[in-house]
């Protein structure tokens, strides 16, 4: 059967065709990122299958390492296709383009009514918006409920069956739908067994592709680290990693607050405590956010590294988890006589008050990005860099551009989600390149990169303990300071001569807001920071993550 989908257009900041005179500030930065380093110029794809590399002749290592353009996105996003939400979808996207995004990924809630009638309707609405927005890639996905557990993103390639498998997984797989939710094993296998379904749909040809995301993993404390190594394990590249940073910044910002009486706002909406399903084993640190990230990326040596020093790959992401922006004036649409979320599937249009609404959220886009790097334009190729790690994230616009390669001997290098395999004694160096922030983010702030700081670990093998989250022999190495460096710059990191195996990764901050991380100075001394209820200025207190590359020796 032929592939149904049409060849999209580049974004315009990679468009040659399109005048730099006639892209945004942000757009020429990036356009400008693009030329400097690492890659030749994205061209068009020739469908979702296919596209031409990004990289001009004579670009790249030589050695696999391809040099890459970065496509920012956001893989959770709510519409009014989902029972809490209520924005339409050229709302969400036309907000999306406005704010830098290039792919966005719709998750709509399970429910009755979305699995019956929802789907099928918000489908024919995202052709409809692929058509309108033909320089976005809008991927449909759905946010599961894992039984036993927390919430994922699951998402498709476009193209045949796309919402027939997302059908048919919410009815199969679904543990609110399905009454999985209870802590007890035999639904821990229930999820296990889901990814192993996803994973043969997409070998036996009847999806180009699928992904799932775990989402806020500490919210509540029940996504137990066995079972984040189970989803990891259970059907390798199908399940890829976790929000590093949830949605849901705005909702501790002290204007917001103070506007509507709020009394325990948390950024991410991180104000739980423990419950009878919750992991015993997670302090009451964990369910608050550190600089607007999970407390499981954010500790330095916690379960993030502890997974990372299995030596195996597990990424991170941030998005918006849009359902209702503060400071925003629409109102759910009014249901008709007689109907209801389930029966319809759906709410209707969303209605203008001129009056703020209740909400948590920021636009998709407007406060977190998740980057992927890619070697061609297109759904699978977006799909394909976050398999292979190829991210990074920030908060509030932080820079503009990252590029991180790690390089040892004889010019062989990997960049993020890589592996770089060196002779034990071989000296290994990362070489960073920044575009730092050259305009105002859209809170009207010049962000400032203050620091990077390299965080290694050692690669201990597979965990003894499945329920382990630590990983001792991790720790911040190296701070640099980059606040005085502007523009587009070059740092050379020496790591020294590599006698076992590890891996390397990055984190960045604007500096404002820091102290000894969690699991004490001599680990992370300058890490972030919990902060009060009703008192967290996101875009006082802005990160940024990259993945891990890891180096092999032999």
């Amino acid at each position: 059967m032929p592939h149904p989908f049409r060849a999209t257009d580049l974004p315009a900041w990679a468009d040659p065709s399109v005048p730099a005179s006639s892209l945004d500030p942000q757009g020429a930065s990036r356009r400008t990122f693009l030329r400097l380093g690492m890659a030749g110029g994205l061209a068009l794809a020739t469908g979702a299958h296919a596209g031409t590399a990004v990289a001009a002749p004579g670009h790249g290592d030589g050695h696999g390492d391809p040099r890459l353009a970065w496509l920012v996105g956001d893989h959770h996003i709510h519409s009014r296709y989902s029972h809490d939400a209520k924005y339409d979808f050229d709302q969400l996207a036309r907000r999306g383009a406005e704010l830098g995004l290039d792919w966005m990924v719709f998750t709509e809630h399970s429910n009755f009514g979305h699995r019956d009638k929802g789907a099928a309707a918000e489908h024919e609405e995202i052709m409809a918006a692929r058509a309108r927005n033909p320089r976005q890639l809008i991927f449909q996905g759905l946010e599961w409920y894992i039984p036993a557990a927390e919430h994922g993103t699951v998402f498709t390639a476009p193209g045949r069956h796309e919402v027939e498998l997302l059908r048919e997984f919410e009815r199969r797989w679904d543990g609110k739908l399905n009454g999985w939710t209870a802590d007890l094993p035999e639904n821990e296998q229930r999820a296990v067994d889901a990814l192993r379904w996803l994973a043969a749909q997409k070998s036996n040809g009847y999806v180009d592709d699928v992904l799932v995301l775990a989402n806020h993993p500490s919210r509540l404390g029940i996504d137990s680290p066995h079972e984040i190594r189970a989803w990891r394990d259970a059907a390798r590249g199908i399940c890829i990693g976790m929000e590093g940073a949830p949605g849901a910044q705005g909702d501790a910002d002290p204007d917001w607050v103070a506007y509507r009486g709020s009394t325990r706002a948390q950024r991410g909406e991180y104000s739980n405590a423990p419950r009878p399903d919750s992991y015993p084993g997670y302090p009451a640190e964990a369910y608050r956010t550190f600089g607007g990230f999970d407390w499981m990326t954010a500790t330095v040596g916690g379960l993030w590294d502890a997974m990372l020093a299995e030596g195996s790959l597990f990424s991170i992401t941030s998005n918006s988890d849009n359902h209702r922006t503060i400071w925003d004036t629409w109102r759910d649409g009014d249901m008709p006589p007689g109907e209801s979320f389930d029966s319809l599937g759906w709410k209707p249009s969303p209605v203008d008050t001129g009056t703020p609404q209740p909400g948590s959220d920021f636009w998709p886009g407007e406060f977190s990005r998740t980057h992927v790097g890619v070697t061609r334009h297109g759904y699978l190729d977006v799909m394909d860099g976050l398999r292979r790690g190829r991210v990074w994230v920030d908060h509030g616009h932080l820079v503009d551009g990252l590029d991180v390669r790690l390089v040892g001997a004889r010019g062989r290098s990997s960049t993020l989600g890589g592996r770089l395999t060196v002779e034990r004694g071989t000296a290994v160096e990362l070489m960073v390149k920044v575009r730092s922030a050259h305009r105002p983010n859209p809170h009207g702030v010049l962000p400032r990169l203050a620091h990077l700081d390299v965080i290694r670990g050692a690669v201990t093998g597979p965990a003894t303990d499945r329920d382990s989250w630590q990983a001792p022999d991790t720790r911040v190495v190296e701070q640099i300071d980059t606040s005085n460096r502007s523009g587009t710059y070059h740092l050379r990191i020496p790591l020294g001569r590599i006698t076992q195996s590890c891996y390397v990764r990055l984190r960045g901050s604007d500096g404002n807001r820091h102290g000894a991380g969690y699991l004490g100075a001599s680990i992370d001394p300058a890490g972030p920071q919990p902060h009060a209820d009703n008192n967290g200025d996101p875009w006082a207190d802005t990160w940024l993550y990259t993945n891990p590359i890891h180096i092999d020796v032999r």
